[in-house]
């Protein structure tokens, strides 16, 4: 996600708002906020969800609309988001 550099403060607030009722969320198992080092203005959130049913429910719950309507105005690119598997896990 890329955000307009006023409103970075702002999101960082609406994230930590919210953070604990996103990783509730039945089926989140993860969750992560992370900001580029180098382009401050550049987010990613990075989750664990059980199954692709389980991030299809949130993505249609009044918790992620309420966030998400938030967020957007926010924005000052396009948002970008996947979902991918894990091929390898080293520890």
């Amino acid at each position: 996600m890329e955000f307009e550099v006023q409103y970075i403060e702002k999101f960082k607030v609406l994230f930590d708002a919210k953070k604990e009722k996103i990783r509730a969320f039945e089926g989140c198992s993860h969750l992560e906020l992370w900001q580029d080092v180098r382009n401050k203005s550049t987010f990613m959130t990075y989750s664990y969800w059980e199954n692709e049913e389980d991030l299809e429910k949130y993505r249609h719950s009044e918790l992620f609309k309420n966030v998400w309507s938030q967020t957007k105005i926010l924005f000052s690119d396009k948002p970008k988001a996947w979902s991918v598997q894990t091929l390898h896990q080293l520890d």
